[in-house]
Parts: structure tokens; C-alpha cells; sequence
């Protein structure tokens, strides 16, 4: 009697302990939804272009993935030692309105590697390993229904290899590429005809350690023209043009936080009168958990936080809900950042982490310490190594792969991932709707300083400012977005024009502050931001 009382006891406990979390969960901001079930590949890299679509992009030297290239296309590599005759595709390009997926060719290996979008919307794609090394790829984007593919320079190469390297657009069109794998150099695309072949960065190398820690760093480009480079746990101010450090910052502590330790960096939207750039750290795994193979060496769940133009700039350092690695730091239109997938525990590499870090964060930049980070609802798929995070023009940020194998390994407890989602902030939920503004005109290109107007129609009358923001797309990889950057325009108060509103905005003022590019231009009424729309920023 006491054995079936205790029996029936233990069940009614799991039962309230099931309820209670489902409660808790659906209490949490935030909604998921499953958009694809077999992208036939998993992504390792993540670019949104002008066009909506998305190109998301593996390596080439991984076996069969579960996407085949048109018949008549196969990939030919004596040296692959998994497929010398490669039927499969390494890359698609994904419609986010028909979920319809495409595959697309790349012909050499793109493990680790970079890119950003140049001026005129191409996606610039750089090194990797093995044949794809010095390799310059172009993904010059196109409508959906249309066959635009990878295409692989022939006549320039990078001078210095570059495997695990970070892109950068400068003020001026061109794309800084910083770093690598046994690479402590900058270099240009295009190359600058006063430089000769690549430029020695000493930075790098002097915060390179035994596990490296200074791979992928983080480089943000400043108002002011200068970059902001990260890597292990030290920054500098880079003056690209004279090649020289000018400014040393503080040690963050904490221990390292890149690439095999890497926690995420964001540089926090850019506004007022646009002098003032904040920098944002979280996460990273402990020193010596990649030499160990340590996968359950618990994260670093501590931020720093630097007002990178302050004269006196120093860390203001606070903590996040949960220890996390391999995080992606997502801005979103609103201003506010988001942290999604990673580990608790581990480290970067193949099979190298454990506890998955499922709730997302908010991160609320205009709130005192200890009042910023917000907790989410969580998702259900683990989101481990080589996973990614981008925003989508219509507020959601998809979220795709995680393969921490080194082929496609789908019996493990961590599987080889092929499911998109996407995940849907506060600001899209239905009972926001009537304040969700629709930008019903805006112009295609704006220049440089130019005063232009936006309409927009809202649902219930408008209250406050309605703020006009552009987000340009980055290229996500590896828990670094390479040139995420959102700017705050500056606008009037709304005027009622024929049913809609009226804003009067004033474009950014150079590219320091925009690089000249493709942004999306999000409306944002009472924290609810309209679905963009693209606008060419030239100078």
C-alpha cells in the first residue's frame, strides 16, 4: 500500500513539476516557430540580403550534406578525402516568405571563414581552409525566383591566408579583413595600392595565447573612423589609414572571450549627435577548457561594457542570467540587444560543450545595471557549435545550424542540426499590433546628410516620437555578426498627412558613421518596429 501511495505520489509530483514549467514558459516574451525542417544543410554562415532572401553556407570538405546540386553540377576534388566527386550543395539560398529553398555552388572549402556586403549589395566571401585559403567568392544577391550563385575570383587572391578571420566595412566602401589563424595582419578588398600586400598588426599577436584566444576578434567600426579591435581579453584603437595603434584599453576581465572562447560582442546603435560608441562583451568559456577538451567547465556569464570614445574609457562589468559560450549578440531594430543560442558549459570545437543555453536574453541597454538582461522563452533545439543568429527585415531573427561534428552527425546528443526557425521578440505580439507602424513611403536612396521623409500609417494614433533606424545586414558566423550596426536617425515629431504620418529625417552624416551599403529602414512606434524596408545609402 505504501509502495503504490508513494508511486502514485511521485507521478503527481512530476505531473505539478511539468505544468509549472509549461506555465513559467509561456509566461516568458517571446514566441518560436519551426520554418524548415531539412534546410539540407546546416549553416555555418548567415548573410540576409537586400532581396529578403537568405544564403546560408557550410563547409565543402564535409561528406554529404542532404541538399543535391542540379544535375550536371558536381564539385570535382582529388584531395577531399571524403567525396572527390561532390554531388551536394554546401550552400542554399532561403526565401523566408515561401520557405522555398535553392541550392547554390561554392567549389572551395569555406570552413571558418569571413565576409561582409560591399556598397552595391555583393556579399564578399573570404578564406577557409584548405584550397580556400587566399580565396575572394562574390554572391552578388538576386530576386527570389532568380539564379544568381557563388562566384570565385580568379584574378586576385588574398596575399595572406585567412581562417577564422574578421571582415570590416570602412567609411569608404572598402572591407578591412583582420586576422587569422596564424595570421597577425590586416589586408584590404580591394587591395590599396599605398599597401603593400597585407600589414602587420603586432596587437594580434602579442594576445595570443597557448589555446590562440585571438582568433575571429571582434572589430567594430567607430564614429569617429578609427576600429575597435577585440581579441582575447585586451582592445585597441586601430587607425586604419596610418596603420597604428592609437589607443590601448583596459584588460577586460573574465578571462579570454573569442574564438575557441568566444562569448559575443555588439557595438550598441549609434544616436544623438553619433560621437558616442558603446561596446558590449558577454560570455566566453575559461582558459584552458579548449587545451582539456573540458565540456563541462562552466561559462563565463559576466558583460563588459565600455564607452569606447570616452577619453577615459574603462569596463563597466555586470552579469547575465546564465553562463553562456558561442552566443549570438543580435541588435535589434528597437535598439535593444538580443542573446540567443550557445552552451552553459565547455568550449568551442567539435564535440567540445555541453548543457545548451536555450532561453534567450533581452538585453536593454537604457536600463541601470542589473536591470538589463531580460529572460525569454526558451526554444527547443539545442543550438551549439557553428550555429547563427540574423535579423530578419520583418523584426524576427532567424536562427539556423549547429553541427559541433565534424561530418554531418545526426545519432548523437547533440545532432547535426538542419531546422530554421525563427524567434519572434515582445514587440511582435498580437496584442501590439494596433501600434505596429507600415512604412507606406520612403525613398530607395538617400545621401549622405540629406534631409528626406518617411510616411507611415499606424492602426491607433500615434503617441511620442516614431523613430527611423537602419540595421545593415552582417554576416554571422561563429558568435560574431562581422559589421552589425544600427543608427538612430534623426527625426521630427510625426505630422498627419492624408491618414498617414509624416516624418522628416536627416540621413547619417558620413560613412564613419554608416558605411555607404544597404540598410534596412525599420520604423519604430512605442518599442514596435514596422517590417523594413531597404534603402541604398550612398555618398
Amino acid at each position: 500500500m505504501e509502495s503504490s501511495f508513494s508511486s502514485t505520489s511521485r507521478w503527481l509530483l512530476q505531473i505539478l513539476i511539468l505544468t509549472s514549467l509549461l506555465t513559467v514558459r509561456a509566461q516568458l516574451p517571446g514566441t518560436w516557430e519551426l520554418l524548415v525542417p531539412n534546410a539540407g544543410i546546416s549553416s555555418m554562415h548567415t548573410a540576409v540580403t537586400r532581396f529578403n532572401t537568405v544564403v546560408l553556407l557550410d563547409r565543402t570538405n564535409i561528406g554529404p550534406s542532404r541538399k543535391m546540386l542540379p544535375k550536371g553540377h558536381c564539385r570535382y576534388d582529388p584531395y577531399d578525402v571524403v567525396l572527390k566527386k561532390d554531388c551536394y550543395a554546401h550552400s542554399v539560398v532561403f526565401d523566408p516568405q515561401t520557405n522555398k529553398i535553392r541550392p547554390l555552388m561554392i567549389l572551395t572549402d569555406t570552413w571558418c571563414s569571413s565576409g561582409q556586403f560591399l556598397p552595391d549589395g555583393t556579399l564578399l566571401q573570404t578564406g577557409g581552409d584548405l584550397d580556400g585559403f587566399k580565396k575572394i567568392r562574390k554572391f552578388q544577391p538576386c530576386e527570389p525566383d532568380g539564379f544568381c550563385d557563388w562566384v570565385e575570383l580568379r584574378d586576385v587572391e588574398l596575399y595572406n591566408g585567412r581562417w577564422y578571420a574578421t571582415n570590416q566595412i570602412l567609411p569608404d566602401g572598402t572591407v578591412i579583413i583582420v586576422g587569422g589563424r596564424g595570421t597577425n595582419t590586416v589586408e584590404y578588398y580591394p587591395p590599396r595600392k599605398s599597401k603593400n600586400g597585407a600589414v602587420e598588426l603586432k596587437f594580434l599577436a602579442d594576445v595570443e595565447d597557448k589555446q590562440m584566444d585571438n582568433l575571429y576578434p571582434y572589430v567594430h567600426l567607430l564614429p569617429n573612423g578609427h576600429l575597435f579591435i577585440f581579441a582575447n581579453n585586451k582592445a585597441v584603437m586601430y587607425d586604419h589609414e596610418g596603420n597604428e595603434v592609437i589607443r590601448e584599453y583596459p584588460a577586460l576581465s573574465g578571462g579570454p572571450r573569442n574564438y575557441p572562447s568566444a562569448g559575443s560582442s555588439v557595438m550598441l546603435a549609434l544616436e544623438g549627435d553619433y560621437s558616442t560608441a558603446v561596446i558590449v562583451i558577454c560570455g566566453g568559456a575559461q582558459y584552458g577548457a579548449f587545451i582539456q577538451r573540458s565540456t563541462d567547465t562552466p561559462a563565463h556569464g559576466s558583460c563588459g561594457r565600455i564607452v569606447a570614445t570616452d577619453p577615459k574609457p574603462g569596463w563597466e562589468m555586470e552579469d547575465m542570467p546564465f553562463g553562456r559560450i558561442m552566443g549570438d549578440m543580435v541588435l535589434l531594430p528597437t535598439g535593444d540587444s538580443l542573446i540567443i543560442n550557445g552552451a552553459q558549459a565547455g568550449t568551442q570545437g567539435f564535440e567540445m560543450a555541453s548543457n545548451p543555453c536555450l532561453y534567450p536574453l533581452l538585453y536593454r541597454p537604457d536600463q541601470p545595471v542589473g536591470l538589463r538582461f531580460m529572460t525569454l522563452n526558451p526554444g527547443t533545439i539545442p543550438r551549439m557549435y557553428h550555429s547563427t543568429a540574423n535579423l530578419l527585415p520583418d523584426g524576427r531573427v532567424l536562427i539556423a545550424g549547429s553541427n559541433p561534428h565534424y561530418l554531418y552527425k545526426f545519432a548523437a546528443e547533440f545532432p547535426t542540426e538542419l531546422r530554421i526557425e525563427a524567434f519572434s521578440p515582445e514587440y511582435l505580439s498580437p496584442d501590439r499590433a494596433n501600434v505596429r507602424p507600415v512604412i507606406e513611403g520612403i525613398p530607395e536612396t538617400v545621401r549622405y546628410g540629406e534631409a528626406f521623409e518617411v510616411f507611415v500609417s499606424v492602426s491607433l494614433p500615434v503617441v511620442g516620437i516614431v523613430e527611423v533606424n537602419l540595421g545593415n545586414a552582417p554576416f554571422a558566423t561563429h558568435s560574431i555578426s562581422q559589421g552589425q550596426r544600427l543608427v538612430k536617425l534623426t527625426v521630427t515629431p510625426s505630422v498627419p498627412d492624408n491618414g498617414r504620418y509624416r516624418i522628416k529625417c536627416t540621413a547619417p552624416p558620413n560613412g564613419a558613421v554608416a558605411p555607404p551599403g544597404y540598410y534596412m529602414a525599420f520604423a519604430v512606434n512605442q518599442g514596435v518596429p514596422s517590417i523594413a524596408r531597404w534603402v541604398h545609402l550612398v555618398p
